[in-house]
């Protein structure tokens, strides 16, 4: 969208590293007209200071468009953190059941009858009743789904941490994440998607890992009723993989429903598995 279709249209974007606000304020130029944010994002799980961003903007009137798709609305509100639009794909925690694709966008009545006046008419991407039915069915057990991925996610990381097989875990509301305040701040809970790190330098160890799991399903989404874990190196050709980056010795998983001892013991015995 940014690099490909919006050129088209004589839109230019700049990317900054979001983690310091004042990247957004110094890349501001007098042509700017909209800030968008993800918060956290779904790797490393860098935040933005939504409220500063968001305040700062409105003095330079400013549009803020921000992805919520990790938190869900359920654990991030940044409407009231003075965010103009949210958006968040409906496809993971509000639907549920890894069923139907979707997507959210809230904002003030008069921004969203201007975007469903005018784009949203023309792009196609209108709901079917089935999939928007699927989706208020998913949304009335949200909370329930949610403390429970929750807590498993809780027991699951505690494991984790402890492994000699792995050298760091990575979670928005873990005492060792750097941006821990701001997460505490901003986010009322972190639901079920994580990051941990092997200490092995072998990608083949971490092929081993994965294909070890016997429950623990390997794809990229998350959200549904089922755990599932992508390893980094999965995008990364062997030639270029290089042991000594802890980036590419990254996993993300996401616990789902499933019993937190159940998920333990799977991933326990792949981890043992590469010693």
């Amino acid at each position: 969208m940014f690099d490909t279709i919006l050129p088209r249209f004589g839109v230019e974007t700049t990317y900054v590293d979001g983690k310091d606000a004042d990247n957004y304020f110094n890349a501001t130029k007098a042509s700017t007209v909209l800030y968008y944010l993800e918060s956290p994002n779904s790797w490393d799980f860098a935040l933005q200071d939504i409220q500063r961003i968001a305040t700062f903007a409105k003095t330079k009137n400013i549009v803020t468009l921000i992805d919520n798709s990790y938190c869900s609305p359920y654990f991030q509100k940044p409407v009231p953190l003075g965010i103009d639009m949210s958006l968040q794909t409906a496809t993971k925690y509000i639907g549920g059941h890894s069923d139907t694709l979707g997507g959210v966008l809230s904002g003030t009545k008069a921004m969203m009858k201007k975007i469903f006046d005018s784009e949203y008419l023309t792009i196609g991407s209108g709901i079917q009743p089935f999939n928007a039915w699927l989706l208020i069915r998913g949304l009335r057990t949200l909370p329930a789904r949610l403390d429970r991925i929750s807590s498993s996610t809780r027991e699951v990381i505690s494991f984790v941490k402890q492994h000699p097989g792995v050298e760091r875990v990575i979670f928005p509301l873990d005492e060792s994440f750097p941006q821990i305040e701001l997460a505490r701040k901003q986010m009322s809970g972190a639901a079920g998607l994580f990051t941990f790190i092997l200490k092995t330098k072998k990608r083949e160890d971490i092929v081993r890992f994965c294909e070890s799991l016997q429950h623990i399903l390997m794809a990229v989404s998350w959200g549904g009723h089922e755990s599932l874990i992508i390893p980094r190196c999965a995008g990364i050709s062997p030639a270029d993989f290089d042991g000594d980056n802890p980036e590419h010795r990254s996993l993300r998983m996401y616990v789902g429903l499933e019993d937190a001892s159940y998920l333990i013991s799977d991933l326990g015995r792949s981890l043992d598995s590469i010693g």
